[in-house]
């Protein structure tokens, strides 16, 4: 798998977590993510919560930066990664609160944070999950 993953804390679990939740979508899906990047750390700073309407870091889990994978062209090959970063302890904290496993937790996320990088809206994720 060409994705790439950068850690800002020693976190071997959720980075194996990850990569295994990718490596178990669709090929269909996964041919279109080899330039994305996964970061883990522990939380969102305060700009990513902020572009997404929150002040409370324990309420991201996870974020997608980047232009949307039907928004590309190829005016737009000089543009940087998209990103797709997990926030370790408000994952951690979400499981225990769930009661789920981390596995279960960052498939959900990484699925959810991979719809945004095919251009789909929460409204449209959720409607998903309700049809599931």
């Amino acid at each position: 798998m060409s994705n790439h993953l950068i850690h800002t804390h020693d976190t071997p679990a959720i980075e194996h977590l990850a990569r295994q939740a990718v490596a178990e979508l669709p090929q269909e899906f996964r041919d279109h993510l080899g330039d994305v990047v996964f970061r883990v750390q522990d939380f969102a700073g305060t700009e990513m919560l902020h572009a997404v309407g929150l002040t409370d870091p324990w309420g991201l889990l996870g974020l997608y930066h980047g232009r949307p994978f039907g928004q590309r062209s190829i005016w737009s090959s000089g543009d940087m990664p998209s990103i797709i970063s997990l926030f370790r302890r408000p994952l951690l904290a979400e499981c225990q609160r769930r009661g789920v496993t981390l596995g279960a937790m960052i498939t959900h996320v990484v699925v959810h944070e991979v719809g945004h990088h095919f251009g789909l809206s929460d409204d449209d994720m959720h409607a998903i999950e309700d049809e599931a």
